[in-house]
């Protein structure tokens, strides 16, 4: 999807600006034609790097799905509902988005088609969801689900940071300890050597490293920021982000704690998108895309290839080896018993409460890693100025 900047002119002579997506120039000029507007200068460029697309958080697509679920729901029309929450939006940025999907539904286009026509600031869930509520004349049950996912999502992520709070703060007590220590103690203690050469190798080595951090921080600086955008290079490269991606679900100690979160949204996903009528095949390909999980994504080309030629789902789930036994388990009993949509939303609610869980534990185990790298710091700078402290006692003594 390409995103083309605009100057046009209406039918009623006057100017507009703007940005629209298309995959082509021809699609574009197409669509452009379509809304009335003469097209007078126009610029290219690819989405993924234009920085004008504004893209809806989770909280926004939350409030968004809730109110048009609610105005649906009593009775308006969906023009309407749109005009009404285009006037809700607070951001600027998102209220343009919503005007120009209002004047698209006014003339006649489908909500999920205008809703495409800005794919980079909608995940593509939504869309998907929106187009199949269309299809099935249920779009305000599909806006309603849409909501209670985007809200359970927010609340996942509000979860995380505020579990990682207090690991982050202790992560640069860490960090401003440490370059206490090595830039203003232990200078102190190594200038009771008159001969560098007396110092005990743990000494010498720990004057070493506050040297460095005294006289070339400029070097840790770099180093830091090229492991860093190594680091981000490295999970561009596609087997590289595959095996990265193999490891947070294969780990030791931290995998089973990652596979219950992917299992959570999952669940909670496919649930949604099965229960709205949406073949399975493109359901299991949209659920697995919103783990965002190369390594998954790779499976799940083969779960899916399994599916089309007549695999029962929780067969070829269990042979991706990806998700607990228990929850293949439960999708064979779903399939079973030919209630997989209703048995899957309870196992998401059940998941979702294992999610929130498995967040706790990760950050448990972040703490005494923490607290333990602290302590061995500490005891290593101790261990380094001990032999100058017991060295200048001793001198004291003899004189």
């Amino acid at each position: 999807m390409k995103s083309f900047s605009y100057v046009a002119q209406d039918a009623r002579g006057r100017q507009q600006k703007g940005v629209m997506n298309a995959e082509t120039e021809q699609e574009f000029l197409e669509k452009a034609k379509e809304r009335g507007l003469y097209v007078k200068d126009y610029k290219e460029s690819d989405s993924s790097n234009t920085k004008s697309i504004y893209k809806f958080n989770t909280k926004e697509l939350t409030f968004n799905c809730r109110q048009l679920s609610a105005m649906l729901t009593s009775g308006l029309t969906l023009v309407k509902a749109i005009d009404i929450l285009t006037k809700e939006q607070e951001n600027e940025k998102g209220k343009a988005i919503w005007q120009d999907i209002y004047e698209n539904v006014q003339k006649g286009e489908s909500f999920s088609s205008a809703l495409e026509m800005h794919a980079g600031s909608f995940p593509e869930f939504l869309i998907s969801m929106v187009g199949a509520g269309e299809s099935s004349g249920s779009l305000d049950v599909i806006m309603t689900r849409m909501a209670d996912h985007y809200n359970k999502e927010g609340k996942l992520k509000n979860t995380v940071k505020s579990a990682m709070m207090y690991p982050m703060i202790l992560l640069i007590l860490c960090i401003v300890i440490v370059i206490f220590l090595f830039a203003f103690i232990m200078p102190t203690f190594i200038a009771m050597y008159e001969d560098p050469d007396d110092m005990p190798a743990l000494t010498k080595f720990v004057a070493g490293i506050s040297d460095v951090i005294i006289n070339r921080w400029y070097v840790i600086i770099a180093v830091v920021v090229v492991m860093f955008f190594g680091i981000q290079y490295a999970l561009k490269v596609p087997h590289l982000r595959v095996k990265v991606d193999r490891l947070l679900i294969k780990g030791p100690g931290f995998g089973p704690l990652m596979t219950k979160i992917y299992t959570g949204r999952f669940a909670r996903t496919l649930s949604s998108l099965y229960s709205s009528g949406i073949p399975m095949v493109e359901c299991l390909e949209r659920a697995s895309a919103v783990l965002g999980n190369s390594y998954i994504d790779e499976k799940f080309l083969e779960v899916v290839d399994e599916v089309k030629q007549g695999e029962t789902l929780s067969n070829a789930i269990t042979r991706s080896e990806i998700f607990e036994n228990m929850f293949c388990s439960i999708l064979y009993v779903g399939e079973e018993s030919g209630a997989l949509d209703s048995i899957l939303e309870k196992t998401s609610d059940y998941y979702e409460e294992e999610s929130d869980a498995a967040v706790q534990r990760l950050v448990s185990m972040v703490e005494p890693l923490l607290l333990i790298f602290m302590a061995v710091i500490i005891g290593l700078v101790v261990c380094g100025i001990y032999p100058a402290l017991y060295g200048s006692f001793d001198s004291i003594e003899n004189e």
